[in-house]
Formats: structure tokens, C-alpha cells, sequence
């Protein structure tokens, strides 16, 4: 095991080293009228109530808001809100703890986004599963506006439903062939959960490395051609 750990060592210290370079991206270089921003679970029950709430989620509520004001005065007009809206039995409970269940606080949009001059605008998409393509309707609205070209995700969870988004978005352009297709990923605008651990074995879950898992799936979304920045301005 120490020989794989020690394997190991010269590849994390690069992605390290390459997180830290990332570049940023000018708000010039976002065209309005063919992007569209999604947010992924920026819903309370990520971010101050429940059992998946914590505080790296909330972190990044201060940046998100941030680059949704200055989006919108550059003209963009298109945020898609993907929200987890379980039903009471939902199979991925088996998964994770019972959250962001329909009708509660918890599912709720975070008052930080809501209380955006432009809110009324969002449009919602309800999910019962980490995926923000099966039964949601946003793959009615992709379709309902090809002229949406650039695709900007900020959100929770870094490994799981960002990640499945943004490689749901550039391999739906990759394989209908549509070059031209941005999907952009700022990293200062995600984030994942963080359980040690001696925590995981006291409660009877799976540990999860936050910081790890977030540099890794970013360096996985890079990988796949969607552009990691480490923010826009």
C-alpha cells in the first residue's frame, strides 16, 4: 500500500500544482445570448439545514451570487436552477441520508439566490436523482433552445452532480457533433462535502476526501474538454 501511495505522489502533486494555475476567464470572452448559467443544489439542504448541509457548500454562495449579478448586467438572461426534490421513499436514500425532501425547508432555494433582483426569472428544474437529464425537463429546454451554446456550472456537489451535468452537456455536444459547445466550470463556484475518516467510521458511512475529490473531478472535467477556470471576471 505504500508503494501505490508513494506511486501516486508525483501525479497529485502536479494536479495540485495545476489547480493552482488554473486560468481565468473574462466576462468579455461570454457571449449573453447563447449562454445559459445552471446551478446545480443550491438549495438549503446543501447549504444551512439538514444532514448534507455544511459549510463548504455555503462558502461558495458569496462567489456564485457574485458571478450571477455580473453575468446578468453583461445580458445574459438564462439560469437554470437544477434542485434536488426527492420523493419521501426515493431509491437514493439507500445511498445518502434522507434530504431535500419535496415540500420541506430543506429543498428550498438558498434566500442568497432568491433574493437576486432577477429571481423571478430563474427557471427550476426538480430532480429526484443526481442526474439533472433523466425526468427533469431540461433536456426539453436544451432542445426548445439550440441557440444555447455556452454552458456555465457552478454548484454542489464538485464530484457528483456537477460532475455528471457538465459531462452530461459536453458529451450530448460531442456526440450530436456540435462544435462550437461550451461547458465551462468556474472552480472557485464549486465545491463537495468532506466526511474523515473516523468520522465515516463512527456513523457507518463512506469516507470522502473533499479537497481531494473536488481537484480530482476537476481535473476529470478538464480532461473531457469542458474548460475548468478558476473563476470569471
Amino acid at each position: 500500500m505504500k508503494d501505490d501511495i508513494a506511486q501516486s505522489v508525483p501525479f497529485l502533486t502536479w494536479m495540485i500544482e495545476w489547480e493552482a494555475s488554473l486560468p481565468s476567464l473574462s466576462l468579455a470572452d461570454i457571449t449573453p445570448e447563447t449562454t445559459a448559467v445552471i446551478s446545480e443544489d443550491l438549495i438549503r439542504g446543501f447549504c444551512d439545514v439538514g444532514p448534507l448541509s455544511g459549510p463548504r457548500a455555503q462558502e461558495i454562495v458569496p462567489q456564485v451570487v457574485a458571478l450571477f449579478k455580473a453575468l446578468h448586467e453583461t445580458g445574459v438572461r438564462h439560469f437554470l436552477l437544477m434542485q434536488d426534490t426527492h420523493e419521501e421513499q426515493a431509491l437514493e436514500f439507500e445511498a445518502f441520508p434522507p434530504h431535500c425532501v419535496a415540500g420541506s425547508e430543506e429543498s428550498e432555494t438558498i434566500p442568497e439566490l432568491l433574493a437576486l433582483p432577477f429571481s423571478g426569472d430563474f427557471i427550476v428544474f426538480e430532480k429526484n436523482s443526481i442526474s439533472s437529464t433523466l425526468e427533469t425537463g431540461l433536456l426539453d429546454w436544451l432542445a426548445e433552445h439550440p441557440e444555447i451554446t455556452t454552458f456555465i456550472v457552478v454548484g454542489v456537489c464538485t464530484d457528483i452532480c456537477v460532475f455528471e451535468l457538465a459531462m452530461d452537456l459536453r458529451m450530448r455536444a460531442n456526440a450530436h457533433g456540435e462544435d462550437g459547445v461550451r461547458v465551462i466550470v468556474p472552480a472557485n463556484c464549486v465545491q463537495t462535502y468532506d466526511t474523515l475518516v473516523e468520522t465515516a467510521a463512527e456513523i457507518g458511512a463512506m469516507p470522502h476526501d473533499g479537497d481531494l475529490l473536488h481537484r480530482i473531478f476537476l481535473y476529470q472535467m478538464a480532461l473531457n474538454a469542458i474548460e475548468v477556470v478558476d473563476h470569471i471576471a
